[in-house]
């Protein structure tokens, strides 16, 4: 199935009273790479998350946002530090016998010393975390993968229209070239007879050079190739094998070499102008190929 490197996927999910949301987006890239923004609280999943996109995103960058929201009220907790406090209190006695003060330290004072009391955080259930966020994930994995799918199948239609309007170019090639030679012969007989006028002309010379034009100009191999690597592509779009990304865009660069090849052994206007045509569609081939995952 075909995929393009570009699509959007969200998901938001609710919890028992914390909320998981997820996006992300992608574009082309020659590599699957991805990043991950999320609360430090989640960055323990990382892994698990980076292994979960593998099973479904083979190329691309990928941008990922998590937001995690916690609405239970025992999430946090206050903390009291006995032996702290204890020590503190030791240290303003005797700070009340060396310098002869009031000891004036009441609750409120004793409360405010550094880490005498604490905010600490509930420890939560690493399973239970992972399967909230594991749903969240796997709604936008699924919504990415099918825009994905979806913006795949408008490629793969333009793609193979435009292969079929190279495939016609190429037929124009094959027939037009035996014209050239005719015409060739026919335009050296011409200008031989002017020069010999009335004089015999040599039809083994003249066989000769139009033998020689003919190999000069000839482009059979390049044209059988660059059909071969048209037919190729197309049955590698209409295949269901993953992943044809990098396959198809080796496939255009051949096609590009033959087109060149062609192109520079052209000898007639209209052929250079057929050339020049292939090497225009084959580009806009290989740039929608460049969406492809």
């Amino acid at each position: 199935m075909i995929k393009s490197m570009t699509g959007f996927g969200r998901c938001e999910v609710m919890e028992g009273e914390r909320k998981f949301t997820v996006e992300m987006k992608g574009v082309n890239h020659r590599y699957l790479d991805v990043n991950i923004r999320m609360p430090k609280k989640l960055n323990f999943f990382e892994t698990a998350i980076r292994s979960l996109l593998k099973q479904s995103i083979q190329r691309g960058k990928v941008d990922i946002f998590i937001s995690y929201e916690d609405f239970t009220e025992n999430q946090m907790s206050l903390k009291y530090n006995e032996s702290l406090a204890q020590e503190y209190m030791d240290c303003f006695g005797r700070m009340k016998e060396q310098f002869s003060l009031e000891n004036d330290i009441r609750v409120s004072t004793l409360s405010r010393c550094p880490e005498v009391l604490t905010m600490e955080e509930q420890v939560i259930d690493e399973e239970e975390l992972w399967n909230g966020l594991k749903k969240a994930l796997e709604g936008a994995i699924g919504q990415f993968v099918e825009t994905r799918t979806l913006e795949g199948s408008n490629l793969k239609k333009d793609i193979i229209e435009k292969l079929d309007g190279l495939l016609d170019l190429v037929g124009y090639i094959e027939e037009r070239t035996p014209k050239i030679v005719a015409e060739y012969r026919e335009k050296l007989e011409a200008k031989v007879r002017e020069l010999l006028e009335d004089t015999q002309i040599e039809e083994s010379r003249i066989a000769a050079e139009v033998v020689i034009f003919a190999d000069k100009i000839c482009t059979d191999e390049e044209v059988v190739r660059l059909r071969s690597h048209i037919i190729h592509m197309k049955e590698t779009l209409q295949s269901e094998e993953a992943g044809i990304g990098r396959k198809l865009d080796f496939i255009a660069q051949e096609m590009n070499r033959e087109a060149n090849t062609i192109l520079s052994k052209a000898n007639d206007l209209e052929v250079s102008n057929v050339g020049i045509d292939l090497k225009t569609e084959i580009e806009k081939v290989r740039e929608q190929i460049q969406n492809i995952e």
